[in-house]
């Protein structure tokens, strides 16, 4: 039980604090394949209701599910140059496709005979492949809209990787539409971005602040890249959702047109957008403490833990008829529930577990209980414990997890709007960035400017938010006209 709960406290190591809690929480561990990752039954129980519900509010968008090809011909990344360049450096290609014993015996190696005649790269992101194909189904503005997604993995060459933030394979979805008009396929961008934060806010309970990114943080070959933005427990920003208007760029790089309502031939418009297993950091990042995980209930595998306590089977047979009932009239409120009578592992032990794990509720029932109709009930967001009646418990622990839920919430945004900070200089803004958090400054729009206070601050402008203060000022490096205030944080 010691070992479970003796994590490093985050406020002596963050970095080790989410390394240890990924790998003891049974999320995910490190694989044999250098820079992948294992992802463990239980937390790929959570990407699962992650998964489930953002699949829901696609299909209630339009969007159906679709799959392509995990291997792309090399040309294809060459057609469009902002792309190509952008991913370049982090594609894994493919030269071969068989293998043979090797001669003196010591294993396989590539049959030099066997060597392409045109390299495939692994997906490291997929609009090439899908514009490729995207120009045989479409002829005329009959075919358009295409609402697309597919929820596949993919690889980028990460040195150095962390679980669940940054593997060189990670699985994600990606949304790829396709629009007769600019308006349409930037209204769809927003949109989607929307359904982001909605799903942030809502299902993860995490707030988030949306905008649209600079030209050099902006995805390669996009024309605009709208992106929610969260705060960390360590004063960092995290990247938890992307969506992309690529304009007719890809269109045209694959010459996917199409006879408008006028028959006239027009480029097709574009959009993409994406969340990946980084929101699982993110979930973890943004609400779990010393004692392990505090999930969301609209997350968590398991909403509901009923723990018995007994003497002796009698009295476990009685109390296990009393918990089954509970765990019955609980499910038919659609909440997941564990009985957990194992006998191979003592309360204490169970109690640590499943805190670790940051199953929301937790109820126990011991012989006393058993006498006087009685529960006890811990929530696992305050640690706060009561003893109720077992009439109507059902009802109450409903109310209960959506009060957790909405509590986890509140806590993270008071965190996070405590930690929006404005900085009218340069030399403030030096001295606020240590502390971390969010920074509301001028810049004066360009990418030097840009890249010197990344360079000197190791700061980012994560976004052009929406909904903030809009004034006109000066820059804070260089004096010069600004349009408004950015947002600016050290970023993972």
């Amino acid at each position: 039980m010691a070992e479970l709960k003796n994590l490093t406290k985050r406020s002596e190591n963050y970095s080790q604090w989410y390394n240890e809690l990924v790998v003891k929480a049974d999320l995910a561990e490190q694989s044999a394949v250098r820079g992948c990752m294992v992802i463990k039954p239980y937390g790929y129980a959570i990407w699962e209701k992650m998964q489930r519900q953002l699949d829901d509010m696609f299909k209630a968008t339009g969007h159906v599910n679709a799959y392509f090809p995990l291997l792309i011909p090399k040309s294809f990344l060459s057609r469009e140059a902002e792309h190509v360049e952008g991913f370049a450096k982090e594609c894994a290609v493919v030269t071969h496709y068989r293998l043979k014993n090797a001669e003196d015996g010591s294993g396989v190696v590539v049959d030099p005979a066997a060597r392409l005649e045109e390299e495939l790269i692994i997906r490291p992101t997929s609009e090439t492949i899908i514009w490729s194909t995207y120009k045989n189904w479409i002829q005329s503005y009959r075919d358009l809209p295409i609402l697309c997604n597919q929820w596949a993995n993919v690889l980028r060459w990460e040195m150095r990787t962390r679980l669940f933030l940054r593997t060189a394979e990670f699985l994600w979805q990606e949304g790829h539409t396709a629009h007769a008009t600019r308006e349409e396929a930037e209204q769809e961008a927003v949109r989607m971005l929307n359904v982001y934060a909605d799903f942030a806010e809502n299902y993860m309970a995490m707030p988030v602040i949306k905008g649209v990114k600079t030209e050099s943080e902006r995805f390669a070959g996009a024309i605009d890249t709208y992106t929610i933005e969260a705060l960390m427990q360590d004063g960092k920003a995290l990247q938890s959702g992307t969506s992309h208007f690529l304009g007719q760029n890809f269109a045209k790089a694959f010459d996917v047109q199409f006879l408008d309502k006028e028959n006239k031939l027009s480029y097709v418009w574009a959009t993409s957008w994406g969340v990946s297993t980084r929101l699982m950091g993110a979930l973890i990042m943004s609400h779990s403490d010393d004692n392990g995980l505090v999930l969301p209930p609209h997350l968590a595998p398991i909403q509901v833990v009923i723990v018995p306590i007994y003497r002796n089977q009698e009295q476990l047979a009685a109390i296990s008829e009393k918990a089954e009932a509970i765990a019955a009239d609980l499910r038919k409120r659609g909440i997941s529930v564990k009985y957990d009578n194992a006998d191979n592992k003592r309360p204490g032990f169970k109690f640590a577990d499943y805190e670790l794990k940051g199953v929301p509720v937790r109820l126990v029932i011991g012989g006393r209980d058993m006498e006087n109709n009685t529960i006890e009930v811990m929530r696992r967001d305050t640690l706060g414990k009561e003893t109720v009646s077992c009439d109507g418990i059902d009802g109450y622990v409903a109310g209960l997890l959506e009060e957790i839920q909405k509590n986890i919430f509140e806590k993270a945004r008071k965190f996070r709007d405590a930690n929006i900070r404005i900085a009218d200089n340069y030399g403030q803004f030096k001295e606020i960035i240590e502390e971390g958090g969010f920074i509301l400054a001028h810049w004066d729009g360009t990418p030097e400017t840009e890249a010197r206070i990344k360079e000197e601050t190791k700061a980012t402008i994560r976004c052009i938010p929406d909904g903030f203060d809009t004034t006109p000022g000066v820059c804070m490096v260089t004096g010069k006209p600004s349009a408004r205030r950015v947002l600016f944080a050290r970023a993972y």
